[in-house]
């Protein structure tokens, strides 16, 4: 019988890590919303990291959460780091590149476990509404894919997304 249910149990963690391996190698998340103001008066919000506190849903889940800027002051080069509690955990997310409807930044969280992604906001306007689209995407390591059978990247952080898509409209439109 002892025998039966171990090999029962082999073939269950055999089955969850077979399906584990099937899932994508990558994952992507998008969230857009459009803004009553342009793109002129948005971007500084995402382009300048001093400006995240105002909008980021990040920002407020731990006060004492500590920040280091460096690089350029703004734009492109600027670097921000934050090291918090476990709700926020430790990353780094540098602003790699910039123009007037989009900015690319390279994201690095380190806690709770490593990960590298890429996060790009786009920003489209027409007349006097800007639309702008947050996406963030990056390969799926193996314990990605394993905790994807539970929980996808899009539920984790999608609400985060449109949260803090909802602050960033709330800011701009003052």
């Amino acid at each position: 019988m002892l025998k039966k249910i171990a090999i029962g149990v082999v073939v269950l963690v055999l089955i969850v890590l077979g399906l584990a391996a099937m899932q994508p190698d990558s994952y992507r998340v998008q969230r857009t919303i459009a803004i009553k103001a342009p793109a002129e008066k948005i971007l500084p919000l995402i382009s300048d990291f001093h400006n995240w506190t105002s909008w980021s849903p990040w920002e407020k889940l731990d006060p004492a959460m500590k920040r280091t800027f460096s690089g350029a002051p703004k734009d492109q080069g600027a670097v921000y780091a934050w090291d918090g509690d476990d709700k926020v955990g430790a990353g780094r997310m540098e602003i790699t590149g910039l123009t007037p409807a989009k900015v690319d930044i390279k994201l690095d969280f380190l806690k709770p476990f490593e990960s590298h992604c890429q996060t790009v906001f786009a920003l489209e306007t027409k007349g006097d509404i800007t639309t702008v689209s947050w996406t963030m995407s990056g390969p799926s390591e193996f314990m990605t894919k394993l905790m994807g059978l539970v929980v996808s990247m899009d539920s984790m952080i999608g609400k985060d997304f449109e949260a803090g898509l909802a602050n960033m409209k709330a800011v701009a439109e003052k």
